[in-house]
């Protein structure tokens, strides 16, 4: 299966951010997580501090991926245009987030883009993407409980 893996703002900089909240790995950590957990399947990972390049990824997404992992990191909580754009596109999404955001500030306790996805995963730090990729496959197959 493909998987188009998206990151938002400050993604980039995991692996020196609070280590508490978002964990020790980078994001080529959890690539290669990823790709070493599910061998037999094919990850691109895309990280953009700009809300209209995650929007052109979601929008093509479709056409050559069979699943949408999107942490959209602050973006969650604001953005509007990237919930508009998980909602069109007709392949399922999972939304991951490293921290626990209900332990978090009160404005990270609303996921505008999460409601635009089959679901989301909060506080598991670099296993959430795991997470992500086994829950994807089983909708993919039509196992979702």
């Amino acid at each position: 299966m493909k998987f188009i893996v998206l990151n938002g703002p400050n993604l980039n900089l995991l692996g020196s951010r609070d280590k508490n909240h978002y964990g020790a790995f980078s994001l080529s950590d959890i690539e290669l997580l990823l790709k070493k957990e599910y061998p037999d399947d094919y990850f691109e990972f895309y990280q953009s501090n700009h809300e209209g390049e995650l929007i052109d990824r979601i929008q093509k997404a479709e056409a050559f991926f069979d699943g949408v992992i999107i942490n959209p990191g602050g973006y969650a909580h604001t953005s509007v245009a990237i919930k508009d754009a998980l909602t069109e596109s007709k392949i399922p999404k999972i939304e991951v987030h490293l921290s626990n955001l209900s332990s978090r500030e009160n404005y990270r306790q609303v996921c505008l883009t999460a409601s635009s996805c089959n679901g989301y995963l909060s506080g598991f730090k670099a296993d959430g993407y795991l997470a992500a990729v086994y829950l994807l496959k089983r909708i993919l197959r039509g196992k979702e409980s």
